[in-house]
């Protein structure tokens, strides 16, 4: 990133110093540059050091973020580059000079080209660290389904409330530009926040390095503080879309007990989880009239009784659930459970009132060596099923609030959708194989879990 704008900053200087006729005072302007960058802080300038190369570089990048303080503050995060041991100077001359052969500006690496590039990287982050990247990366599938499902259209605000690095605010810049037109009507009405400093940068250079122009990503603990208000109330937005942290504890109940905005309105979660502190946020940030919102949940947020099944229970009355899609396992990082989808819209239409869309599509995937993949044959068919609102033998129901309150407001997807007959036939014999195959499984699994019990004190 850091070569990246000093390559733009030498394009500007050119464009500015052809338009003045070599009026290099002109050229040096301010105004003819997107980004500031101080004397003695440009990539040339570390370049040039040979020695305490990793102090100069710190010393360059922290002053370029003082530089542009509105766009640029903190996203080069807090890497230790004078650490000698790890990062010696030659380790670093090596590196500056790798890039250096490299033009990373406007005219040879367009922004999208350099941005995918980023977002391979990303993956490839991720696919290395499995549990960790849980934190920050959804995959990109699932990600297109939920963009593809909430369907945000020019000059609409998008919302993500725990965006990582930035990967649902791209996705619906990618699909307004692939179905609506103008992409640019987005700039100014993008908004994120994220938690942990690092990945809250890595989010606003990824952004920088896709040509989003206008954005605003702001570091913060979003069910404690968040970041976005009209006048006294929080901010709300056409589309709220997020993957907050699955059963989060120590989520902030110290604070909701007397929450400012309202955020409790169903109830107050447990505070060994926050998925509906999640979920109330985000239905609090919708826009009145066009709001929608779709956000991912462990499977027990559909069914789990206590405080979770009363808050259930009051949003279901609220007749804003339009939708609950059951996603196959194994396909996020760091957790092999099945995750599912909830769609929420303020205003649904008039065929969907009263009723919500149960999916099952825990068996839209493809089968991979350490994680499952939805590929875009998984993808159109979920939204297709969505799409369509109708019942689907074996996959999808459209179940009616009466139902479900028949049912204690339990949401459980089995409960609704019963999988589809099969027509396989079986022999006495190979029946019995499967019988006492599955006996022994059950067995070995008790075993297992009796050892469990006695080990943590929980059986004698």
């Amino acid at each position: 990133f850091f070569k990246r704008i000093s390559d733009v900053h030498d394009e500007e200087y050119q464009t500015a110093l052809a338009e003045a006729d070599g009026d290099e005072e002109y050229a040096r302007f301010p105004q003819n540059y997107r980004f500031q960058i101080p004397e003695d802080c440009h990539w040339r300038d570390v370049r040039a050091v040979t020695t305490s190369v990793g102090q100069t570089l710190q010393m360059a990048m922290r002053n370029i973020e003082k530089a542009n303080p509105e766009t640029l503050y903190g996203i080069f995060g807090d890497a230790q580059w004078t650490n000698k041991d790890r990062l010696s100077d030659a380790l670093l001359r090596d590196l500056i000079e790798h890039f250096s052969r490299i033009n990373l500006g406007n005219q040879a690496a367009q922004a999208d080209i350099l941005g995918q590039s980023y977002e391979y990287l990303i993956k490839k982050f991720a696919d290395a660290t499995n549990k960790k990247a849980g934190e920050f990366y959804t995959p990109r599938s699932v990600v297109r389904l939920m963009v593809n499902i909430l369907d945000p259209r020019e000059g609409e605000s998008i919302y993500d409330p725990a965006c990582g690095t930035g990967g649902m605010l791209l996705e619906a810049i990618h699909h307004v530009r692939e179905q609506h037109g103008d992409d640019r009507t987005l700039w100014g009405k993008l908004f994120g926040q994220e938690k942990n400093l690092t990945t809250s940068a890595i989010a606003r250079m990824n952004l920088f390095l896709h040509g989003a122009a206008d954005f605003q990503i702001v570091r913060g603990d979003t069910l404690r503080n968040p970041a976005f208000f009209t006048g006294d109330d929080l901010a709300t937005f056409d589309c709220v879309i997020a993957n907050p942290p699955f059963s989060l504890e120590k989520w902030g109940e110290e604070v909701w007990t007397s929450d400012p905005y309202g955020r409790n309105f169903a109830g107050m979660p447990p505070g060994k989880s926050g998925d509906y502190a999640w979920v109330q946020h985000m239905i609090k940030s919708m826009a009145p009239k066009t709001g929608r919102m779709a956000v991912v949940l462990p499977h027990g947020a559909l069914f789990r009784m206590g405080a979770e099944g009363a808050i259930r229970k009051k949003i279901l009355g609220m007749d804003l659930l339009e939708a609950v899609i059951g996603l196959g396992p194994n396909l996020f990082y760091g957790t092999g459970l099945a995750a599912c989808i909830l769609v929420f819209r303020q205003r649904k239409t008039k065929d969907h009132k009263n009723k919500v869309l149960i999916l099952d599509a825990s068996k839209e995937f493809k089968t991979g060596r350490a994680q499952n993949e939805l590929l875009p044959e998984h993808t159109e068919h979920i939204h297709g099923w969505y799409r369509d609102f109708k019942d689907v033998e074996g996959v999808a129901r459209v179940v009616t609030l009466d139902e479900i309150a028949a049912n204690d407001h339990n949401l459980n997807i089995p409960r609704y959708v019963e999988p589809k007959a099969s027509t396989e036939t079986l022999s006495v014999e190979e029946a019995m194989t499967r019988l006492r195959a599955s006996a022994e499984l059950a067995f070995s699994a008790e075993e297992k879990l009796v050892a469990i019990m006695k080990r943590e004190g929980l059986l004698r």
